[in-house]
């Protein structure tokens, strides 16, 4: 399968989490979901990222933030069910 699709090319992006600035790699497609969870909880993608890794235990943090948003976009009905990922409220 070619992977010429511009939604599956891996961007690299600077994040400051907790005040110390990180790289983190990931598909195009899931940076754009992960900003507009963002935008949607009305919290900048350094927050957002920064509650991902405080709740990722020892995984992965580009590994984290992909599962957040599997386990996000299947909350709603296209999934049929509820996540399971701890970090779905942003009132902490």
């Amino acid at each position: 399968m070619a992977t010429d699709n511009p939604k599956a090319r891996v961007v690299k992006r600077s994040l400051v989490i907790a005040g110390h600035q990180t790289s983190v790699s990931l598909e195009d497609a899931f940076w754009r979901r992960m900003r507009r969870i963002a935008t949607e909880r009305g919290l900048s993608l350094n927050h957002l990222a920064a509650m991902v890794d405080a709740s990722r235990g020892g995984a992965n943090l580009s590994s984290a933030i992909r599962v957040f948003v599997l386990e996000t976009e299947c909350a709603g009905a296209a999934c049929g069910g509820s996540p399971t990922h701890a970090l779905v409220r942003s009132d902490q």
